[in-house]
């Protein structure tokens, strides 16, 4: 029979009552002739992807681009028998500026709907006609396998508003569709007050202060200040509307060519977002705000077994009661754009949706708080009839999890997390084991904020190591980053996604983020030659692939 479970995958399982039913049959009858013939086992679903950044894609100008090199890297994807490719959030990344060192995190964007205008591929721009070739400098490949943001910030956005403004010309082919783009109500309900804020912040007298610290006219977003703003810089409100544009329009094509190849896109959604953002500054009642814009409680996680004094992230928290009261739409405005962007989304901190811990917004620590309660099911409720149809997300459930927390994923059908790396302390009962895996999940070697397997391999005690080595028969230690992606493989876990990095077998050099540190993130890259000199990784994975039935419906009679 077929089970659906909500937001999830459709898992197939054959049973004999799917050709007789039997149960209706009595007691000693003849059962119909062809009773022996055994139908062929129906398609189980599992299937297996890769997480890699756009950024960490090979590129000439610094770091990864939304042009050839995706094109290519989707190509491998198939090649490689892969059917996911997950990326981090796609966000303009926070840019260290006095005062607010953000060190180039996606998951500190300045908004959540608007796009990294840094990964347009300049090569594209010239295909596109808005550059012309000798516009492009030179290929700057000194330091290949590290993103330089200084460098391309430097060198990129030059030419990405030299693009803009020949997007905005008259006689550009490309004006009527920029045209249609932004006025479309979806997309100028995000695009809109994104714009006037980043235009805002760019502003010499307010460069480098927090949107609370404004003028109270245009803090509070008074209208009269809202429109002379507008009024003043329509220039730049226009070329950040344009390049958000050629953002979109180059990575609709990727995910498009994606999608020809049977391949899903899996992004990510941190479920706060950050203070000095569009998002908080123009939806202030939907915030936990005082008059004054600063917030009167902030996000974290209490203390618990991995940290002795908890986290205090300081993400204004959401008032629910007054999303409740819209019927949560900013909520879906916020993941109607993310199904514009992906075909599912992880949202990051699952948990905080069950229920969340509550920072006084004055507090220097996460010690002090709260539990609160969240909108749980309330919430996907409103987002299935608002969006007309199925949120396909996947829970990020790690750390401590509380029973509601598990229980709201399994109301809503969520697939949940589990990571190998955790599994090797504890004892046989770790839920991270293998033999404890459950069908409705995601097994990850490691996620983008662990180590990669060989540094953490490298870095474990000798009783985890030991573990390791008894449970997997692993004898030789330069294959262990292939003894874990086989573990996530054969794994009852529906899914399995393997760091990038992981498959190329790096050492902790390459790990491309150490929660806590905020220096040194977001850099790794894949060499310029890498994806031409991967037969053998390739080989491998597909192997795996077909052994551990995991292989995409149209590859399912390939033998090799």
């Amino acid at each position: 029979h077929v089970m659906r479970t909500k937001r999830s995958q459709t898992i197939v399982m054959a049973t004999p009552a799917d050709v007789w039913d039997i149960k209706n049959m009595e007691i000693d009858g003849d059962l119909p002739a062809g009773y022996e013939d055994i139908p062929n086992r129906p398609l189980s679903g599992r299937r297996a992807g890769i997480v890699l950044h756009p950024t960490s894609l090979p590129g000439n100008y610094g770091c990864g681009e939304i042009g050839p090199e995706a094109f290519k890297f989707i190509d491998w994807l198939d090649e490689a028998r892969m059917q996911i490719w997950q990326v981090l959030p796609l966000v303009p990344p926070g840019r260290p500026i006095p005062g607010r060192e953000a060190y180039w995190s996606p998951y500190s964007g300045e908004d959540a709907n608007a796009g990294n205008t840094l990964l347009i591929s300049l090569e594209s721009l010239v295909e596109m006609g808005l550059l012309e070739a000798s516009d492009l400098p030179e290929p700057c490949n000194t330091n290949p396998d590290t993103t330089d943001w200084q460098y391309v910030t430097a060198v990129k956005e030059p030419l990405l508003y030299k693009a803009a403004e020949k997007l905005l010309e008259g006689g550009c082919p490309l004006k009527a569709e920029y045209q249609a783009w932004v006025a479309d109500e979806h997309v100028a309900a995000w695009l809109e007050p994104a714009a006037l804020f980043a235009t805002l912040c760019a502003r010499a007298d307010l460069h480098g202060k927090n949107w609370w610290e404004w003028p109270a006219d245009l803090r509070d977003m008074e209208p009269a200040a809202v429109a002379e703003a507008r009024k003043q810089s329509k220039v730049e409100i226009e070329k950040y509307e344009a390049l958000q544009f050629l953002f979109n329009k180059q990575w609709s094509a990727v995910k498009a060519y994606a999608n020809e190849k049977g391949i899903q896109l899996l992004g990510d959604m941190p479920i706060y977002v950050g203070g000095q953002s569009a998002d908080v500054w123009a939806n202030r009642d939907l915030f936990t705000l005082k008059s004054d814009g600063s917030a009167t409680a902030v996000a974290g996680v209490p203390p618990d077994a991995f940290s002795d004094d908890g986290q205090l992230w300081g993400n204004p928290l959401y008032d629910w009661q007054a999303h409740e009261a819209e019927n949560f739409a900013w909520w879906t405005r916020r993941m109607r754009r993310s199904l514009d962007l992906y075909d599912e989304t992880r949202i990051d901190h699952f948990r905080g949706l069950a229920g969340y811990w509550a920072v006084p917004g004055t507090s220097t620590s996460a010690k002090v708080g709260s539990w609160k309660v969240g909108p749980g099911v309330k919430l996907f409720e409103a987002l299935e009839k608002n969006l007309g149809g199925e949120v396909p997300i996947i829970a990020e459930d790690l750390g401590v999890i509380t029973p509601d927390v598990n229980a709201l994923r399994e109301e809503i059908g969520a697939p949940g997390m589990l990571v190998l790396q955790f599994a090797w302390e504890g004892g046989a009962t770790n839920v991270h084991l293998p033999h404890n895996h459950y069908v409705q999940s995601i097994v990850y070697p490691g996620t983008h904020d662990n180590d990669t397997t060989v540094g953490w391999y490298e870095a474990a005690n000798n009783d985890a190591k030991k573990h390791f080595r008894q449970y997997t028969g692993m004898t030789d230690e330069s294959e262990v980053s292939w003894f874990m992606m086989r573990l996530g493989m054969q794994s009852v876990s529906q899914t399995c996604i393997i760091c990038m990095q992981d498959v190329l077998s790096l050492d902790g050099s390459a790990r491309f983020n150490s929660p806590g540190v905020a220096d040194g993130n977001w850099k790794w890259r894949m060499g310029p030659k890498t994806l031409g000199e991967m037969d053998e990784e390739t080989g491998k994975l597909r192997g795996l692939v077909r052994i551990f039935d995991r292989m995409p419906v149209k590859y399912r009679d390939d033998v090799n």
